[in-house]
């Protein structure tokens, strides 16, 4: 994958990316999207409003959304696809497992090795919906023949991508011409080289562009706020908080909040049911600094947030993310489908 700022890619499909980029930029005016999403950060600098469950959460499969909880996604940010079409489904499981193929047989390395048949499957995942305008979320799953099996032997889920677009704001969604679909967040769980290949075949068949999706300390901030002090399983974990020190050689510092001593600390603080603002997130962390400090003389205001284990949601300023919960899932992604939409670069 390659996109104009920020990407990946691997080395034979580099210069191709890059010269498709500047194409996905000119295929709609960009300008009204620009000025949504601007209107989408301003208003998340200042307050963000906090999630309900709605009924469209029970709608989603129980076994579908055991594929997404207690895993390791890696985020990427994606501009709207052209002409994608969710009646071709089952003809673009064809054509991107006749693709992985194609490259295999090109030399491209997979490095779950060789002798593997890869076959991609397209699929819906209803119910992964914030209201009843959020774009249908789209899994694809990559899976492996060996070529001996004993009969009646599944095959083996080796890589697992998903695009969705929850609580996407209706101004940006009017923004968007009809050709065009807005799933501006895409995770995955598997080989690089084989989101490469993904990439690739989305990048040409409908003319998007996928970004590296960093969480910034600000946002964690947000997450370890908004998302801590519910319970999961019948109790309430505690939150957990790792901090980069910038110092040779490195060294993080984790820092461990009892779950009582947190909700007690942001019911003080947080005044509203419906929302959060940006006053109480930094009055939050400033008296966890000052406890901290008081503790063990240590300013954890010169240290980066790198990493936020909160009730629900665990997630690294590197991009990556794990849900915790299922009850939770289309909240949290709310949440983090805003961070991918900001992150467009057009």
């Amino acid at each position: 994958m390659q996109t104009p700022s920020d990407g990946v890619s691997t080395p034979r499909t580099r210069s191709t990316a890059q010269k498709s980029s500047h194409v996905h930029s000119s295929r709609y005016p960009p300008g009204s999207l620009i000025s949504a999403r601007r209107r989408s950060a301003f208003r998340s600098l200042s307050k963000r409003k906090i999630p309900q469950s709605t009924p469209l959460e029970e709608a989603l499969d129980p076994a579908k959304a055991a594929l997404l909880i207690q895993k390791q996604w890696i985020l990427y940010s994606v501009t709207p696809m052209y002409k994608f079409s969710y009646t071709r489904l089952k003809e673009y499981s064809r054509h991107l497992s006749a693709h992985i193929a194609a490259e295999k047989q090109k030399g491209i390395a997979i490095e779950l090795g060789a002798d593997l048949n890869l076959k991609a499957t397209f699929s819906c995942l209803p119910g992964l919906k914030g209201k009843d305008r959020d774009p249908l979320a789209v899994l694809i799953q990559i899976s492996s023949k060996p070529p001996v099996t004993k009969p009646g032997t599944e095959d083996r889920i080796v890589w697992t991508g998903w695009f969705c677009g929850l609580y996407t704001e209706d101004d940006l969604l009017e923004a968007i011409p009809d050709t065009f679909t807005c799933l501006p967040l895409f995770l995955y769980n598997g080989a690089e080289s084989l989101t490469a290949l993904v990439g690739m075949w989305f990048q040409r068949n409908f003319d998007c562009c996928f970004g590296k999706l960093a969480i910034s300390s600000q946002d964690l901030t947000w997450l370890a706020a908004m998302w801590t002090g519910y319970e999961v399983q019948g109790h309430v974990p505690a939150t957990e908080l790792v901090f980069s020190v910038p110092v040779e050689p490195h060294m993080d510092i984790t820092y461990i909040i009892h779950a009582e001593d947190f909700k007690t600390l942001w019911n003080d603080i947080h005044k509203s049911k419906d929302e959060v603002t940006v006053e109480e997130v930094n009055h939050l962390f400033q008296c966890l600094y000052s406890h901290f400090f008081r503790h063990f003389k240590i300013h954890l205001s010169a240290t980066k947030l790198v990493k936020v284990t909160a009730s629900v949601v665990s997630a690294h300023c590197e991009g990556k993310v794990k849900f915790l919960s299922k009850d939770y899932l289309t909240r949290v992604l709310g949440f983090i489908t805003e961070l991918a939409i900001n992150n467009i670069q057009y």
